[in-house]
């Protein structure tokens, strides 16, 4: 191979996009509210996958806690204080649902909602 041929090789695949903070967390969300919604129409068939889904969101809003409660986090105070309230409602959920007392239908809502945040860029 000559070496155009490896600099075409080593440089010439600049498709990949560039993945910002908030595509990132708009991709864990979007998967995990996915793997939310499909559990929870299968939930009387497949509880173990119901609870592993519930289990993902549970540590993906523990993450977003720990990473608003950084005092280098950028966001606005309210914000962060926002998002650790919804991290603890989603805990504070997770065990009801668990326990079968609700339904899963408002952390998919929260979690669709702070992906429309997330899209539209927080405006």
């Amino acid at each position: 191979m000559n070496a155009l041929a490896q600099a075409r090789r080593a440089y010439g695949s600049t498709n990949a996009p560039v993945r910002t903070a908030r595509g990132i967390e708009y991709q864990a969300l979007a998967r995990v509210t996915q793997r939310l919604s499909k559990a929870a129409r299968n939930d009387r068939k497949d509880f173990p996958e119901l609870a592993a889904a519930l289990l993902q969101n549970k540590k993906l809003w523990s993450v977003f806690a720990v990473d608003v409660a950084n005092p280098e986090n950028g966001l606005p105070e309210q914000l962060r204080a926002n998002i650790v309230g919804l991290m603890s409602f989603t805990h504070r959920h997770t065990s009801a649902v668990l326990a079968r007392e609700a339904t899963v239908q408002p952390l998919i809502e929260i979690n669709t909602a702070i992906m429309r945040g997330l899209a539209s860029g927080g405006r």
